[in-house]
């Protein structure tokens, strides 16, 4: 028994001469990518993504900006996609304010994204960080909610608080963002609006930045590939006009409120064609307001043959959204 009780007491002596071996620290990242998505309670759209690329450069660094906007109406107004390239003084240290995210422990992380699973939320954005931690790829989460902008007695962890200043950095060097804070230090642009790398679209499209917007109601990807199809064009054509078709016929202008609506109509109406070739005494035979005052406006500039004056004219005009029914 008391050479069980030596060697116990040695044991623990050589566990505490002899310490573990701790785990090495990761340095800081010299690259980083944020992911944004930011979902308020009004609209449309209620959704906005955004995408920054940092990369370091000789003197500072370059930030890529994409902005990808939902559609609204898919044929009046579609997704669209905006990019920017810009290049600042600033280190990427200096943007991350010389702190290390690959040294943020993850039961921290884990403990910030409960803190409010039950608050009443009205405005709020979900962000993303991707960096290399050595050999690992680590992304870092943080959910900033409205309170956490405007609140001073909000009690935002730091490390959120951290990811707003980022952030405020972010948007200051590439633009106004979504929820741009004029509080936030201002970064030096040395080329601001340069076109973006199209290397980085083409990776957006391919669904390389997908993972940094999970559990988000769009995917990135297809939104821009959303926002590449051209805006459906609408159509206004004279079906027909007798018994005299017009020398000289005008397109109606198709109504934009009617265009938001989706309305298609075909417009039946009568004329009188004056002593110059002019219509007259423009009389609707089926009433549709969103299309008259349009087909009113163009008529007055058609002009018709000699032999047509004083004749009554039966006209009809269609109007056609060319849009994919509304599902």
């Amino acid at each position: 028994m008391r050479t069980y009780l030596i060697a116990s007491v040695f044991l623990v002596s050589s566990a505490c001469a002899f310490p573990k071996e701790r785990k090495p620290v990761v340095p800081p990242p010299t690259e980083f990518e944020i992911g944004r998505h930011t979902s308020f309670d009004f609209g449309p759209p209620t959704d906005f993504y955004e995408l920054f690329l940092v990369r370091p450069r000789e003197s500072g660094a370059s930030i890529e900006r994409i902005t990808l906007t939902p559609s609204v109406d898919e044929c009046f107004v579609p997704a669209k996609t905006e990019a920017v390239s810009t290049s600042i003084r600033q280190s990427v240290a200096d943007l991350l304010e010389n702190h290390n995210p690959c040294a943020i422990p993850e039961k921290d992380l884990r403990r910030q994204l409960k803190r409010c699973k039950k608050c009443l939320v009205f405005s709020y954005a979900n962000v993303s960080m991707r960096v290399q931690c050595g050999p690992e790829t680590r992304i870092i989460r943080a959910d900033v909610f409205d309170r956490d902008w405007f609140d001073p007695a909000a009690n935002t962890p730091d490390q959120t608080s951290w990811t707003i200043r980022l952030l405020g950095r972010l948007d200051k060097a590439s633009g106004p963002g979504v929820m741009d804070q004029p509080i936030f230090p201002t970064a030096i642009v040395d080329k601001p609006g340069a076109p973006a790398e199209s290397g980085n679209l083409e990776s957006l499209a391919a669904g390389a930045y997908d993972s940094l917007f999970r559990g988000a109601p769009d995917k990135p990807s297809d939104l821009y590939r959303v926002s590449k199809i051209p805006l459906v064009t609408p159509t206004v054509r004279l079906v027909g006009s007798t018994p005299f078709q017009p020398e000289n016929f005008v397109a109606p202008v198709y109504p934009p409120i009617a265009r938001l609506a989706h309305a298609e109509h075909v417009m039946k109406f009568a004329i009188t064609v004056g002593a110059d070739g002019s219509p007259t005494d423009l009389v609707f035979e089926n009433s549709f307001a969103l299309f008259q005052g349009a087909v009113s406006e163009a008529a007055a500039k058609w002009k018709f043959p000699k032999e047509a004056i004083g004749q009554r004219i039966l006209v009809e005009v269609e109007f056609k959204t060319n849009c994919p029914p509304k599902r």
